[in-house]
């Protein structure tokens, strides 16, 4: 009664010819013969997904009588939960005469498999699991793994936690399989020392294990666990395989473990696993987030084969290091290549214009975007709002935001960051509202963006009203940077000694934001002595940042305190703190050029010289005519 759908090419089985050879009909009368061509048949299917061809074996199996085989039964089983086809994949399990662990285990983990996390009732799987332990069969490490995996995927750690109760009971928390699931999940909820007794109490570990728990370190930010089980892994004379290192090179991307990054590398090329894909993705986003995009692209360009994931890492870290052109040229070299771009590389690429203001680069991105179709993606869609903002269309950044059929909550922060960014603010808080109305939650950073506005535009009611609704309405907590956008907004805007008090008010302890904000307030409205309590604690803070030197300096010369301006300039002496000089750049003819104050060191520095000596001379002649 199963739908058999014949299949459009001539022959039923045609597409399997290509992974096992069909022979003449003769054979098909020796029923040994049928046994083994169908059970290799469908595995291929199976692995390949021809559910058609599965079901054409499916009949051929009933028309030659070997229903009563159950490897073979277990096996149709497979291919109809691998293909999505759950009815009779469900229908056929009924309808077994016999079931062993294997068939139970199979419609387990494919009850769960064949579907997603929108569409699927994760315990689904768990009903056949009291099915199966109503029907006095003993589950095994593989029906144990895959549901605790169920459990992973679905965020439920309560169940996974009996789950854990029951493989104690049944013996199975002793068996390495079992144990590395229990390892994951709890890692994957931050519970590190569930894991470790977990790691502990299995005494035969393989590497699999191992490599779990070196993870399971790196995802939870303890590196030196991390390298310790590495250590004993290598004392006990196991190298590790590409997880292991790809794992390990995670942690790296921090400044304080670059040398051991360094070091692993060294490793990796002893143990010839440079050319792994995993394994040297992981090294290009090590250097890159290092900032030594060199070494990075030295990997890249030794890899004789790359994927997207490659591709996106280079790229993401070409820009996160303001590397704007080189990610350009690689994102043409992967379209030479004959690779397509995803929402990630295109949403890299767009961070990276935006970070160095490359209005040219963002336009392009878009194009590309638009003839890919990847501008469907809310992930792309943000991110060219967030480009075009930080290039200084405004203009772009609402025609992106308009696009979007169903703009989410990162969507209107974008959106409200680029009217913030643009000193917008009446047209910030009005998208702030129209979100409010859509009755998306705002969160943390939404306040912050709307905050900000208020602050560059001097609405201070409207700033105090959203600031009382964040922590009211919406209980969420401040941090340091809406502090500062308070402070900011009181001190500048003339309520000076109202942004004292909030200062001291904070539960916080002041950091040098909020008094580097207030500092400024005091600068802008001459008030020496606040400026002067609140610089004696910055400096302890930051006692080597020259900009807070600089401005408390200013501040006592604009008031003619020359002694204490003349003990701020001192002070930095002492420190040997060096001032550093602001820059400005344009681009021109998809290049950067960015300049610094007397900037001498332009390769075409006369030609600019020159052209502004002309530009004066041409100002002083007109302000001669005009008066």
């Amino acid at each position: 009664n199963y739908s058999h759908e014949p299949h459009p090419c001539n022959h039923p089985l045609s597409r399997l010819k290509a992974f096992v050879p069909i022979p003449n009909e003769p054979y098909f009368r020796d029923p040994e013969f049928v046994h083994l061509f169908c059970a290799k048949a469908l595995k291929v299917a199976a692995i390949r997904g021809f559910l058609p061809e599965g079901k054409q074996l499916h009949a051929h199996l009933i028309k030659f009588g070997f229903c009563h085989v159950l490897s073979l039964q277990n096996q149709i089983l497979g291919l109809y939960l691998k293909c999505k086809e759950t009815r009779d994949a469900l229908k056929l399990f009924d309808e077994l005469p016999g079931r062993n662990v294997v068939s139970w285990n199979i419609v387990i983990r494919g009850v769960v498999g064949s579907g997603n996390e929108n569409d699927l009732n994760p315990h689904l799987g768990f009903c056949y699991f009291k099915r199966m332990l109503l029907e006095k069969v003993a589950p095994d490490d593989i029906t144990l793994n895959g549901l605790i995996g169920v459990c992973a995927k679905f965020h439920d750690v309560e169940i996974g936690v009996q789950l854990h109760c029951f493989a104690v009971k049944q013996g199975l928390d002793l068996d390495c399989f079992v144990g590395s699931a229990l390892v994951d999940f709890y890692a994957k909820f931050g519970l590190v020392e569930n894991s470790r007794r977990v790691f502990r109490a299995v005494r035969c570990r393989d590497l699999v294990m191992l490599n779990v728990m070196i993870s399971c370190y790196a995802l939870n930010c303890l590196p030196e666990e991390a390298f310790s089980i590495f250590n004993s892994m290598r004392s006990d004379g196991v190298n590790g395989d590409e997880f292991t290192f790809s794992s390990l090179l995670s942690i790296c991307d921090r400044l304080e473990y670059y040398d051991f990054g360094k070091q692993a590398h060294s490793l990796i090329l002893k143990l010839s696993l440079e050319s792994d894909i995993l394994v040297a993705s992981a090294l290009i986003n090590m250097y890159a987030k290092n900032e030594n995009v060199i070494d990075a692209k030295r990997v890249f360009d030794k890899m004789a084969i790359r994927n997207v994931v490659v591709w996106n890492t280079m790229i993401v870290g070409c820009g996160n290091c303001g590397e704007v052109i080189d990610a350009m040229k690689i994102l043409r070299d992967m379209l030479l290549e004959g690779f397509f771009p995803d929402e990630l590389t295109i949403s890299s690429i767009l961070s990276s214009c935006g970070y160095a203001s490359a209005i040219i680069e963002t336009q392009q991105a878009h194009a590309l975007a638009v003839k890919l179709s990847l501008q469907e993606f809310i992930s792309a869609s943000n991110s060219l709002i967030t480009a075009y903002s930080k290039c200084g269309s405004i203009t772009g950044a609402f025609n992106c935001f308009r696009l979007i059929s169903e703009p989410d909550l990162v969507t209107y922060t974008s959106l409200i960051n680029a009217y913030a960014f643009h000193g917008l603010a009446k047209e910030a808080t009005e998208m702030f509202e129209r979100m409010l109305s859509r009755g998306i939650k705002p969160d943390r950073i939404s306040f912050l963006g709307v905050l900000s506005a208020c602050v560059h535009c001097g609405f201070v009611n409207a700033g105090l009203h959203y600031f009382k609704l964040m922590t009211d309405v919406y209980h969420i907590i401040p941090d340091s940077d809406h502090y500062t956008c308070l402070v900011d907004l009181l001190g500048r805007h003339g309520s000076i000694n109202e942004a004292f008090e909030f200062l001291k008010s904070v539960p916080i302890q002041a950091e040098s934001s909020m008094l580097g904000a207030f500092i400024g307030s005091c600068q802008l409205h001459e008030n020496v002595e606040l400026a002067k309590t609140a610089a004696e604690k910055l400096f302890a803070i930051e006692p080597e940042k020259i900009v807070n030197y600089a401005v408390m300096a200013n501040i006592y010369a604009s008031h003619n305190h020359w002694y204490y301006a003349e003990r701020v300039r001192k002070a930095m002496k002492d420190k040997n703190v060096a001032k550093f000089p602001g820059c400005s750049w344009i681009q021109v003819s998809n290049q950067v050029h960015s300049f610094k104050s007397g900037d001498k060191a332009h390769h075409k520095v006369l030609q600019i010289y020159a052209t502004l000596k002309m530009l004066l001379r041409s100002m002083k002649e007109e302000n001669g005519v005009n008066l």
